[in-house]
């Protein structure tokens, strides 16, 4: 069965511009609920409002980092099980041992294309996406 394309994306980035590039890629792949936040504040906001089925967030933003962000979901009962794939233009080891740690779903290392962030979700759901042909901006 493939991944449920209909579910609600919360994409959190700082900048405007991340935040379109990750909805093209999204609508790319097929989804077409795709909300969005600019730091980790306001996505635990809206993730106190909405139910996503996934959290796609940038590492470094302020004032509450995409890494706090993720450490708040896993410690809060009611969110612990949503899916959370963490963005970041650093792939240092310590970064990604950290955010495992922290339970990250999967981590993406920037840039990316449709086909990495395709890959990635179908990680995380142990599943292909519905049927859609990738085309690289």
């Amino acid at each position: 069965m493939p991944i449920d394309t209909s579910m609600k994306v919360l994409v959190v980035d700082d900048y405007t511009t991340m935040i379109r590039i990750i909805r093209n890629l999204l609508k790319q792949l097929g989804f077409a609920d795709i909300h969005d936040a600019a730091d980790g504040k306001a996505a635990l906001a809206k993730m106190h409002e909405h139910e996503f089925g996934l959290v796609i967030s940038d590492w470094n933003m302020e004032p509450m980092t995409g890494f706090d962000l993720l450490k708040e979901v896993r410690a809060d009962p009611k969110l612990s099980e949503i899916p959370f794939i963490m963005v970041t233009a650093e792939s240092k080891t310590e970064n990604v041992i950290a955010a495992k740690k922290a339970g990250v779903s999967n981590y993406i290392v920037k840039p990316f294309n449709a086909q990495t962030l395709q890959s990635k979700i179908e990680a995380v759901f142990g599943e292909p996406a519905a049927a859609t042909t990738v085309v690289d901006a």
